[in-house]
């Protein structure tokens, strides 16, 4: 087996998909695919079931990936090593990311870690808070960005920036208030454009409102929505109104595109979350990255 053969399969296994591993290796499918048979005829074992329509590793395959990531993650050091010797640092850094981090967080630190180091690059994942932990603990992802905490004790969970959820109203709709804060009552007059399950903004939302009482199953909703930026439109278009992240929502309060109110008594303070493994041995340049985001952003990871 050679490295480049590795490098497909873990590529198929990281997205559980031929076509889709083909295009972030710039190779045609069938290539990708030859080079998973010569692998299975060198070894003489199958290491992926084709059978569904997402891959998944034989017994076989769970085996050699492990080696593989050792093996792939070792050349990356020894690369490394050496462009470093040679005062240069590249690589590629795999990021999975929930809406808002994506969005709002993380490309203000990209631009001041590729200031430092323009030679390194990054491939940046969408995925809901729930769905990242686990392309972490598979080690398809490096390291991830997200706005809930679900328990799992291979995960470290370094908080990154506290944050609030706002009503966000239409900037035509005159809601009866004071100071800004308006009672939960009023929720249900308002149809709801809302985060489709799984967002962890989502969760916040009914998980709050149920502790303090909220019936959430009379609220009316309109819409299920993965865009938060979709949300913002479709409030702004006079459709309906939401619970966003206040970070997110900061532009188009202050530009007059929407209104925003808090409500009185309920809490919606939540935090986001730089997570990644406890277990992973890091590449030098996955630590340099740890390294830098921590500082960019006043952090203790330790």
């Amino acid at each position: 087996m050679d490295l480049k053969q590795l490098e497909v399969f873990v590529a198929v296994v990281k997205h559980q998909s031929f076509s889709k591993a083909s295009r972030e290796l710039f190779l045609t499918q069938p290539t990708v695919s030859a080079h998973i048979q010569n692998l299975e005829n060198e070894l003489e074992t199958v290491l992926v079931n084709r059978s569904n329509k997402t891959i998944t590793l034989t017994e076989s395959g769970k085996i050699l990936y492990e080696h593989a990531i050792y093996i792939l993650n070792n050349c990356k050091k020894a690369i490394y090593d050496i462009k470093e010797y040679s005062g240069k640092i590249e690589g590629l850094i795999d990021i999975a990311c929930s809406s808002i981090p994506e969005t709002y967080l993380l490309p203000g630190f990209m631009k001041s870690f590729s200031n430092t180091y323009p030679d390194v690059k990054f491939s940046i994942s969408h995925y809901d808070s729930r769905f990242a932990i686990s392309e972490i603990l598979d080690e398809r992802i490096s390291f991830g960005f997200v706005g809930s905490k679900i328990s799992n004790p291979q995960i470290k969970y370094v908080n990154l920036i506290d944050d609030n959820l706002v009503l966000i109203t239409p900037p035509d709709l005159e809601i009866e208030n004071e100071n800004g804060e308006i009672d939960v009552s009023a929720l249900y007059d308002f149809n709801f454009i809302m985060r489709k399950e799984g967002s962890g903004t989502r969760d916040l939302i009914f998980k709050t409102l149920k502790k303090a009482g909220f019936s959430t199953a009379k609220l009316n909703i309109l819409a299920h929505v993965e865009s938060n930026e979709s949300i913002k439109e479709m409030v702004r278009q006079g459709l309906g109104v939401s619970f966003i992240s206040q970070i997110s929502a900061e532009e188009y309060i202050n530009s007059g595109k929407l209104k925003s109110y808090k409500i009185k008594g309920i809490d919606f303070a939540r935090k986001f979350y730089f997570i990644y493994s406890k277990n992973k041995t890091f590449t030098p340049l996955e630590n340099k990255f740890l390294n830098e985001l921590c500082e960019y952003f006043g952090l203790d990871h330790k």
